[in-house]
């Protein structure tokens, strides 16, 4: 701007000197003949032309009808005029005044006329061009510059928030595109990274998740181990002998010489007797491996059975039982005793907590539902949605008891661990079904709690063929 201003300023003073040259031999000779004659006809077409005498002592006296003090410049002028003598014309520039000096008869004739161009006007000229360009200049900067310097700092501010796929318009001149676009590559490799980052993070975690179960695993199968090595040792060392004794008791039964009391007193031993030799065989089942055989079951009708037995029983006759399905789920691969031994046990611990907690509207569910799978590799949605896929079948075990204490709910499927009341449970019935679930490629599981109640998950794969695996099924089952 400031260069501009100048190029023109020089502009205008070349034009003004050009134009004094071609007309500085007229501009002399007519001040030279106004001199000579009357000066009212200069002075009315140039009103503030000014007349000056000097004499030769440097006194000046002003001709016409004004009575200014000659000027320095006009004096100078002037002197120089008188030393040459001839008669000088000069011109300046535009803004400052014409002067002429012509030496007559041993004085000099001085004139002065205004500037060619006013100085308010060369002020207004400059002020206006300096107006007229930082306008332009601003309007260009801000277009050009600024506004592409403002979109590109609020797609780095978005980019800080976290929206990595903004953006910034390559636009402006050559150096903010530039910018534009290595920052527009950067947001690239940005969204790259991050998103392997994130991929590796979500792995680590699924990593750890599974070290984490598989630790989990390990601590129970050690534990069950060396409870089942335990267990065996009692069960065999306990066993021979406790079936003598009842042997022995009842051979004591026979004798006619018994009174009714001391026969009641026997009944009680042997009583008592069958309920170690419960318990001793309980701990043989959970020392050596069940034999199953592994068919396709109606998990459903297995599930309405158990809880008909269950309910059954004047005990829990309070307590109400829903079996639930969603839709009709399909078969599962497992070995029907085995199952209806888990579901048993699962009813039977939900039972007795409500009983014991004494809940006003004991309740007890059971849902059997078809876990779904994915999509087959090669295979569009189109294709998958006629047809349903599944990987697994559950079955939930949920009451509106008391629940399971935050702090029992890690040691829930350890052997001997019971909350129940002493004589009341022996703690190897959710042992003994998590190690059937396992024997049978399932999984038994305790919910996350979730309001009140407890909640049990029983996954069995599906009968799709030996082994299981996924099933296909086309439309609903009849």
């Amino acid at each position: 701007m400031l260069t501009a201003t100048l190029v023109l300023a020089a502009l205008l003073v070349k034009t003004h000197e050009v134009s004094v040259r071609r007309l500085h031999p007229l501009a002399a000779r007519a001040l030279l003949d106004d001199s000579r004659g009357p000066l009212h006809t200069a002075h009315n077409l140039v009103p503030e032309l000014r007349w000056w005498t000097l004499v030769g002592d440097g006194t000046s006296r002003a001709r016409g009808a004004h009575n200014e003090a000659i000027d320095a410049g006009s004096r100078e002028l002037a002197r120089e005029a008188a030393r040459r003598g001839l008669p000088l014309l000069a011109a300046g520039f535009p803004w400052e005044p014409v002067r002429f000096a012509a030496p007559e008869a041993g004085q000099v004739l001085v004139a002065r006329l205004p500037p060619a161009v006013p100085g308010t006007v060369v002020l207004a000229v400059l002020l206006a061009d300096g107006a007229v360009f930082t306008a332009f200049g601003v309007t260009l900067l801000r277009r050009r510059l600024v506004r592409p310097l403002q979109r590109l700092a609020g797609v780095a501010r978005g980019l800080a928030d976290g929206d990595l796929g903004v953006r910034a318009p390559a636009e402006g001149p050559r150096e903010t595109w530039e910018v534009a676009t290595a920052f527009n590559d950067m947001s690239e490799a940005l969204e790259t990274r991050t998103g392997a980052l994130e991929k590796a993070v979500s792995d680590l975690r699924r990593s750890n998740e599974q070290l984490r179960d598989a630790r989990v695993e390990l601590d129970r199968a050690e534990r069950l181990a060396a409870v089942g090595s335990l267990a065996a040792g009692v069960a065999h060392e306990v066993g021979n002998p406790m079936g003598a004794m009842l042997a022995f008791v009842e051979l004591a039964k026979r004798d006619v010489g018994l009174t009714n009391e001391g026969r009641g007193h026997l009944e009680r031993v042997l009583q008592e007797g069958e309920r170690v030799r419960n318990i001793l065989r309980q701990l043989l089942d959970f020392s050596r491996p069940p034999r199953t055989e592994r068919l396709p079951v109606d998990l459903l009708a297995v599930a309405r059975e158990t809880a008909g037995l269950v309910g059954a029983q004047p005990r829990y006759s309070a307590v109400r039982v829903d079996v639930l399905a969603e839709e009709e789920p399909p078969l599962a691969l497992a070995d029907r005793a085995a199952v209806g031994q888990i579901l048993l046990n699962l009813l039977l611990n939900a039972m007795d907590a409500l009983v014991a907690s004494e809940e006003p509207d004991p309740h007890v569910g059971i849902s059997v539902r078809a876990l779904a799978g994915s999509a087959r590799a090669g295979e569009d949605l189109g294709q998958a949605s006629g047809r349903r896929c599944f990987r697994a079948v559950e079955c939930r075990v949920f009451d509106n008891g008391p629940g399971i204490a935050e702090a029992d709910r890690e040691r829930i499927f350890d052997p001997f661990f019971t909350t129940k009341d002493p004589g009341e449970g022996t703690g190897l019935g959710l042992s003994n079904a998590l190690r059937i679930a396992d024997e049978l490629g399932g999984r038994l599981r305790l919910q996350p709690a979730e309001g009140q109640g407890a909640e049990f998950s029983l996954e069995l794969p599906v009968a799709g063929g030996p082994g299981g695996g996924e099933v296909s099924v086309r439309g609903a089952r009849g």
